[in-house]
């Protein structure tokens, strides 16, 4: 298998081994289900297109309710089958705009998809954040996560810096806010801390600003997936979407091989997500979709 492909796989995988294992099954939540909804669109529309990003997040929605979505998608949805454009239904659900990370834990694909080019990666990520999550700490959230898997995706598993990969995190960030936690994680990683001294600096909680840095610290702080995941599992809090997220970088930093097999056998829909992430390469790849 080719490497660029193996990342591919090993994000979107890594994604849902992480949700799943955070809430102890193989049965993953709405973290991977928004995920794949993210990749379904991708896919069809060769590209990021919100109108039928926001359908597809509804139609997955109503097939499946019982995902354990928080209380904001579910009344936009509302919303917005009942007639009211998606611009207007998050702001009204949200006064100011959310800055929760359930635009950052669905946001892999995209980062896989805009890899390559940087600028346009921002700009979809906030896009694609908008649909839910207007507030400016909840849309940097979402693209700093996107950024760091796309530089996972552009990382050699085997001989890499970490310090230079956080360098890489800290030039892109463009809020301050996000900017004082790289900081934070960059002395973390140079101190012998204890995993209550992670989470009492970086957070581990359901705001983008207290769970992208700690899933990236667990990226940091660890080598090859596993040890990662284990780390992030280990950190309590919002466990599923952090264990996502972290899942995430790692399975684009070190492919699909070094997720163990005891954690992608019986993984809900592996087959289908496996098929997503491998249109998403033929894309590209600029291969035809089989």
């Amino acid at each position: 298998m080719g490497r660029l492909k193996s990342k591919f796989l090993g994000s979107l995988i890594g994604t849902a081994v992480g949700d799943s294992l955070g809430v102890s099954s193989k049965r993953y939540t709405d973290d991977t289900a928004m995920m794949i909804g993210v990749a379904e669109s991708l896919i069809e529309n060769r590209g990021f297109n919100a109108e039928h990003l926001v359908q597809t997040f509804v139609r997955n929605y109503d097939a499946e309710p019982w995902r354990g979505y928080g209380p904001g998608p579910p009344a936009i949805f509302k919303m917005i089958k009942s007639g009211l454009n998606w611009k207007e239904a998050a702001a009204r659900i949200y006064p100011g705009g959310s800055y929760g990370n359930g635009s950052a834990m669905r946001i892999a694909p995209v980062g896989l998809f805009h890899y390559d080019n940087l600028d346009q990666l921002r700009e979809i990520a906030y896009q694609s954040s908008q649909i839910t999550h207007t507030h400016s700490l909840g849309m940097e959230g979402a693209a700093l996560q996107a950024y760091a898997v796309a530089i996972a995706v552009r990382t050699e598993p085997d001989h890499w810096d970490k310090y230079d990969f956080l360098r890489k995190l800290s030039n892109f960030v463009e809020v301050d806010e996000f900017q004082k936690k790289l900081k934070s994680i960059k002395t973390l990683l140079r101190e012998n801390t204890s995993k209550l001294e992670v989470v009492q600096e970086l957070g581990n909680t359901v705001e983008a600003i207290n769970s992208v840095p700690i899933s990236i610290f667990s990226f940091l702080a660890n080598l090859g997936f596993k040890a990662t995941l284990d780390y992030a599992l280990s950190l309590g809090g919002d466990r599923d979407t952090i264990s996502a997220m972290t899942g995430a970088i790692a399975g684009a930093c070190y492919g699909i091989k070094d997720i163990p097999e005891e954690w992608k056998d019986g993984l809900e829909n592996r087959d289908y997500i496996e098929r997503l992430a491998k249109q998403l390469w033929r894309l590209k790849k600029g291969r035809r979709l089989k």
